[in-house]
């Protein structure tokens, strides 16, 4: 058993569901184009909250939410997040209120049962007022919170008076508060907390809600939550913002997209299709005596769309352009893909690359390219041209090209 978080997208999506309360949330990656026009529909004279949504505690003391802010200024603040490492963000209608207003509610899955936490005092401040808060336990043996719950808990007046007691104390339904627990647990949850919660003039507003759940319970999860939802703070993985950049574009994407540095100060980077390929490079460069000069590994495939590709490539070259060698180049290689369209990856790539022209030239950086596959020919062509008109061109080649000999010309290069 381990206890992985979701989304609040995600987690509030479900939750909503069981409430029967609509969820107007937006969950943006990137920001991509294609994304930010999810916030086409947006009133543009309401005012909106944008935070960082990837597993992380504490945002609003970090700098990862910005409130009561115009449409037209969500984009700006969702770069500033992606600036510092984060690529997932979570849109919501802004909800005044006063502090006075705000509650905190969580919920906690022991040995002994579930600890309910509530306090009067939520908030960003809900540390220092840690003497505030009120536990309560309801021991596993007062509980048979199955599917059918609801009918059962009638007949468990024990159980029937802590819900009593804890929806009087916030100051929301019982209904509602028996909601909050067929949803714990049917949906496998080890934590949930809501901070803060609103309850103004009989409406209910979760602002915020962090979820954990058991990971072992995906099999028995019934239209919820999957593996592919958990996500962790990437400020807590000690990989580069490029690093964390990509780990999330591959959580929401089919291909398979890997990035890992190695050497930061490197000169041979790579974006290589295919874990075999890396191999093989890896393998003739520390042959040759040059293991220390290869910066990264490196794995795009299983057919990532253009964009999936422009992004990618936008992270290696961010660390390639960041190194301190003296001579660097590029190697954009792979075997002969079996469904990865060669020309839709090569459009993205070469958006990236003309998107950093200019600073690629003045570091004389050499891109060295072997590919087959789909729609090789029109890619290939595309690539060379590029190159050659902007003097990056280390060399092209379709799949006869040995792939050790790409290598020993990218060695060559920066000797």
């Amino acid at each position: 058993m381990a206890r992985k978080k979701l989304p609040e997208f995600t987690a509030k999506k479900l939750l909503f569901d069981y409430l029967d309360m609509p969820y107007h949330g937006i969950s943006i990656m990137g920001p991509t184009e294609e994304e930010l026009k999810k916030l086409i529909p947006l009133k543009k004279t309401e005012n909106y909250v944008v935070k960082v949504d990837q597993g992380v505690k504490k945002r609003a003391k970090q700098g990862l939410i910005a409130v009561k802010i115009s449409p037209y200024k969500l984009k700006h603040a969702m770069k500033e997040f992606e600036n510092k490492g984060y690529s997932r963000f979570l849109v919501e209608d802004f909800i005044p209120h006063d502090a006075v207003d705000e509650k905190y509610f969580a919920m906690e899955r022991t040995r002994e049962g579930i600890v309910v936490y509530m306090s009067q005092f939520g908030g960003v401040d809900i540390e220092k007022n840690q003497d505030k808060v009120t536990q309560l336990v309801i021991p596993n043996s007062f509980r048979d919170l199955s599917q059918e719950m609801l009918k059962q808990v009638a007949h468990d007046n024990i159980f029937d008076n802590k819900i009593k007691e804890i929806a009087t104390f916030l100051g929301i339904s019982e209904k509602m508060l028996q909601r909050f627990f067929q949803f714990f647990e049917e949906q496998y949850v080890s934590f949930l907390e809501i901070n803060p919660l609103v309850v103004r003039e009989n409406e209910v507003y979760l602002l915020d809600l962090a979820v954990e759940v058991d990971s072992s319970g995906e099999f028995f999860v019934k239209k919820g939550w999957t593996a592919k939802d958990f996500v962790e703070d990437p400020s807590a993985s000690g990989k580069t913002a490029e690093e964390k950049f990509v780990i999330q574009l591959k959580e929401n994407s089919q291909a398979s997209l890997k990035l890992d540095v190695l050497n930061p100060n490197g000169s041979i980077f790579t974006m290589l299709s295919g874990g075999g390929a890396s191999i093989t490079l890896a393998d003739e460069a520390y042959n040759r005596g040059y293991g220390k000069e290869l910066a990264n590994y490196a794995d795009y495939s299983g057919n990532p769309n253009s964009e999936e590709t422009y992004l990618y490539t936008k992270q290696l070259l961010s660390l390639l352009l960041s190194s301190k060698a003296p001579k660097k180049t590029l190697l954009i290689a792979g075997g002969v893909a079996n469904f990865t369209d060669v020309r839709v990856t090569f459009r993205g790539i070469l958006q990236a690359l003309g998107e950093e022209v200019e600073h690629l030239q003045k570091q004389k950086v050499k891109v060295f390219v072997r590919r087959g596959g789909p729609n090789q020919i029109e890619g290939l062509k595309m690539m060379s041209d590029f190159l050659l008109k902007y003097d990056l061109y280390g060399g092209v080649w379709d799949q006869t090209m040995i792939l050790t000999d790409v290598v020993n010309r990218a060695i060559e290069y920066i000797k």
